[in-house]
């Protein structure tokens, strides 16, 4: 499991954008970093996962990703990226579940045929282009800590150090984080909509040191783009 601590020079960062659960939004994605003014110079950017299925757009949102990424971004792992990951390596049932949550927007935006992926695919065929996106997915860390954040996907377990966490709760934990958690950072996370916290795609910030971000962008909702530490927040609908 690939992780991150705080890297040098980002408390000289003027401000840090969090922005999560894209899926293939690009066009959303690109007017959500003009609307913040984002200038790698200035700016740290963290990306929370899940670039990827549902949205129309998936490798062109991987490769500007990869981009930013190249310019100082800091991306994590998303549950998106780990379903991808499992189907590749054929894991048990691990193609039904990446269907069963958009895998075949991702494979179309990848050129595969529609009629392959209309419904479940006796097997995936694994062009050198998502043989590439595997690649750089396979490498992406599953959490970034700072002196006075975590930045995660989903959450992280209640209780357990950090860097125990099992990676595959902080890329799919839900309500035992959201009820459960009682550290003394606050953990930024996507991920789950904020609609079932809140009731708003507006931006969660929970009681016990949890803001929650991903604003449902793929269901109609918001792209919403976190600015610490002011707290300031910027969405398109």
């Amino acid at each position: 499991m690939v992780r991150w601590k705080e890297k040098e020079g980002i408390d000289t960062m003027e401000r840090m954008l969090v922005i999560s659960d894209i899926h293939g939004e690009l066009e959303k994605f690109e007017r959500l970093l003009e609307m913040a003014r984002y200038d790698a110079n200035l700016d740290q950017l963290l990306l929370l996962g899940d670039y990827i299925d549902r949205g129309p757009h998936s490798k062109e949102v991987l490769a500007k990703v990869r981009d930013l990424q190249q310019s100082g971004a800091i991306v994590l792992m998303g549950n998106h990226e780990k379903m991808m990951l499992d189907a590749y390596r054929n894991e048990e049932k691990a193609v039904e579940r990446w269907f069963r949550n958009g895998a075949k927007q991702t494979l179309l935006s990848y050129g595969c045929a529609e009629e392959e992926a209309e419904g479940l695919p006796a097997a995936i065929r694994w062009t050198d282009e998502l043989l590439d996106a595997i690649s750089f997915v396979d490498k992406l860390p599953y959490y970034y800590e700072t002196e006075d954040y975590i930045f995660v996907h989903a959450g992280v377990e209640p209780g357990v150090p950090l860097a125990d966490c099992d990676p595959h709760k902080l890329v799919w934990i839900r309500g035992e984080f959201h009820e459960g958690y009682g550290g003394p950072k606050t953990v930024i996370f996507g991920h789950s909509r904020t609609k079932s916290l809140h009731g708003s795609d507006g931006v969660y910030f929970g009681t016990n040191s949890i803001i929650g971000i991903d604003g449902g962008c793929v269901y109609g909702g918001r792209l919403n783009c976190l600015e610490l530490p002011s707290r300031h927040i910027y969405y398109i609908e």
